[in-house]
């Protein structure tokens, strides 16, 4: 794999993980709104979001953010 390969595989990771925080933050949103904060698909829901923030901001640190 190429270089410019590589750091467009890793341009693409990045945007998916973006849409998949998206989704989850939109999910715990729904569950808040009917009062589910302690269920446990919302704690999943939590759990998920904090690894998700966690990868982003790893990539952030090493310059990959969105254009």
């Amino acid at each position: 794999m190429t270089d410019l390969k590589r750091l467009a595989a890793y341009d693409r990771m990045y945007g998916d993980l973006l849409k998949e925080r998206d989704g989850v933050l939109a999910s715990m949103d729904k569950l808040r709104e009917a009062g589910k904060e302690k269920g446990a698909t919302y704690q999943q829901l939590l759990a998920q979001k904090l690894t998700l923030q966690n990868l982003l901001s790893r990539f952030e640190s090493y310059g990959i953010r969105p254009e």
